[in-house]
This record gives structure tokens, sequence and C-alpha cells, in this order.
């Protein structure tokens, strides 16, 4: 993965994100602070990245309207500097992941961002360690000006069908 610029991406985030090492960080104005990393999927049929968001500080975040506007400038300077895909899985601390998603999605379906980028989103049905059903929510982003865009789609659908398909059964 090519490293992102911090300094493109300060242009125009509302909270100031710095790097250590390879991960990328910011704090809000209500002293929480958040990492955000990507991790390769190793992949043969393409290259993709999954992204990682960490509350650090491990409290709760009021609705804060520049969170999202920081975390779409890291992920513009992502694209900018890597002609890849985004994977992302909502952490299930806390068994929480379902509203994860909810957020996640919300923040990515701002009408920039529909021009931007396909956004699809899946809940994959399961069971948590204990055998009590449980789900996992995953996303994939990819730029609409991606080469193989449809090919892309196709086989995250496709991933998505065969996962949910092979669900546990009750």
């Amino acid at each position: 993965m090519n490293a992102l610029d911090t300094n493109r991406i300060n242009v125009n985030s509302p909270y100031k994100v710095w790097a250590e090492g390879f991960v990328l960080h910011f704090e809000t104005e209500n002293g929480i602070r958040y990492a955000v990393d990507f991790d390769w999927e190793d992949n043969p049929l393409y290259t993709a990245y999954w992204l990682n968001l960490t509350n650090e500080s491990h409290k709760s975040s009021p609705n804060d309207r520049l969170i999202p506007k920081t975390l779409i400038c890291i992920v513009e300077e992502f694209f900018h500097q890597n002609p890849d895909i985004l994977l992302y899985m909502c952490s299930t601390d806390n068994n929480q992941q379902a509203q994860r998603a909810r957020l996640f999605l919300r923040w990515f379906n701002g009408y920039e961002q529909q021009q931007k980028y396909i956004l699809r989103a899946a809940e994959i049905p399961g069971a948590d360690p204990e055998g009590k059903p449980s789900s996992e929510y995953v996303a994939m982003i990819v730029p609409r000006t991606h080469p193989q865009v449809q090919a892309i789609i196709d086989l995250f659908d496709e991933e998505i069908a065969m996962f949910q398909t092979n669900k546990p059964q009750d």
C-alpha cells in the first residue's frame, strides 16, 4: 500500500490527523482518540485492504459529525494513493456490530460519496462463541472509476451469497 499524505488529509479534515508508523490517529474535541489503519487482504483476484477504525480511548463517543468527515478525508487520501478496494467489518465488541454498521452506512451514504464510490454492505448471519445467534456486518467501498468495478461488485456479491447460504443451522 502506498503511504497516505497526512498533509493532504489535513487540508480538509476537521480533526488533525497524524501518523505513527503506518497507523493514522486523530483525537476529537471530547478527547476520544481514534486509530485508522489498513490490512492487506490476501486475495488472488483483486487487491483490497481492510479499513480498521479503532476507538483507542474505549469511551462512548457522542454524535460527533466531525468523526465521519475526518474518516472520509482519510478514505479519500487512501484512494488518491491506492487504486484498490476497501473492505470493512464492524467490530463485534459489546455486541454492538449492528449499530456500528448502521453508523458506518450513514457516514458513507452521503451524496458526494455516492457520486465517487460504490458501497456494498451485507449482513452475514452466524453465531457468537456461545452459540447464540449473531451477525457480522461487512462492507466494500470501490471507486466508480475502477477499471474492474463490475467484476469486483459481482465477486463481492457472490462471496456474500456464499457466506449467507452457509450460515449455521438453528
